[in-house]
């Protein structure tokens, strides 16, 4: 069996049952996405027209499982992330929400030497208000100004339309910041899951994003079961599934690692690769 790892999680599998032998140690990196024929490309943007853009996108599962490694990926490489909630003034529809927010970030890496981040849409369900407005999550290696920022959110959005409810209704929750300790690999993970894999909701706009940067981490690496073995014997095997065929032989094989300061230099060759990256 060859076992596919990321933080917190190995899956081992049967090539004979699958069929999927790793081309490369590392992967889940943009960097080994094929490169499209540009004229091709935008021949099919043209055939599927608008009316594609038009349907309700959703987190799929796999997104959802891509972003929570993305953004463990991206904890590892920085020391400080902040963690950024932008919500609206008033009533606003999906799609002037996620152009406001891409005028939002586009200043940001004007402003920033490094500006790197992972975004995901959510519905509001506490606002009484403005109930079903989407506000948005990020994740970034930015340490903001609070004022300065806050006061440019609230601009940006009456530039573009976007008045309060009142005449001096301007929330200070509007521009949210809460500084994120990387070190502490769970309250990042308690984060993901609490704001990204319990997302369900619908909405007519792109759902996440991420900058070009993080995108290129690599977020898995292969293994032989040997690897997986060291886990036992630590006694860092929180939770295994085993998946057995007919025969009641086993071709899948699921382990949730408990990720502390034993488990974590075992993923030392993901750090590595990724903070090159970084250079």
């Amino acid at each position: 069996m060859i076992v596919k790892n990321t933080y917190g999680s190995s899956v081992a599998y049967s090539i004979k049952q699958f069929g999927r032998a790793p081309k490369n140690e590392f992967t889940g990196s943009s960097l080994q996405r094929k490169k499209q024929d540009p004229k091709k490309d935008t021949k099919t943007k043209k055939k599927e027209g608008s009316d594609k853009e038009r349907k309700d996108r959703s987190l799929s599962r796999r997104s959802k499982q891509k972003i929570r490694k993305k953004i463990t990926c991206f904890a590892r490489c920085y020391k400080r992330l902040s963690f950024v909630t932008l919500t609206f003034l008033n009533k606003v529809s999906d799609e002037q929400a996620v152009n406001l927010l891409r005028k939002f970030v586009d200043n940001a890496k004007k402003r920033s030497e490094d500006f790197q981040y992972v975004w995901v849409a959510e519905r509001q369900t506490k606002n009484d208000v403005f109930e079903g407005n989407v506000h948005f999550h990020m994740i970034t290696n930015k340490y903001w100004k609070i004022d300065k920022w806050w006061n440019y959110w609230i601009d940006l959005q009456e530039k573009n339309g976007i008045k309060p409810r009142d005449k001096d209704y301007k929330p200070t929750s509007a521009f949210d910041v809460k500084q994120l300790n990387s070190n502490n690999i769970r309250s990042i993970a308690s984060y993901v899951t609490k704001y990204v894999t319990k997302n369900d909701a619908k909405f007519k706009c792109q759902v996440w994003n991420c900058s070009k940067r993080v995108s290129q981490l690599y977020t898995d690496f292969y293994t032989t079961t040997e690897y997986t073995d060291q886990f036992k014997k630590m006694g860092a095997v929180l939770k295994e599934t085993v998946i057995k065929d007919q025969n009641n032989k086993p071709f899948l094989n699921v382990k949730q690692i408990d990720l502390n300061r034993n488990t974590l230099p075992m993923y030392r060759r993901l750090d590595k690769i990724n903070m090159k990256l970084k250079k």
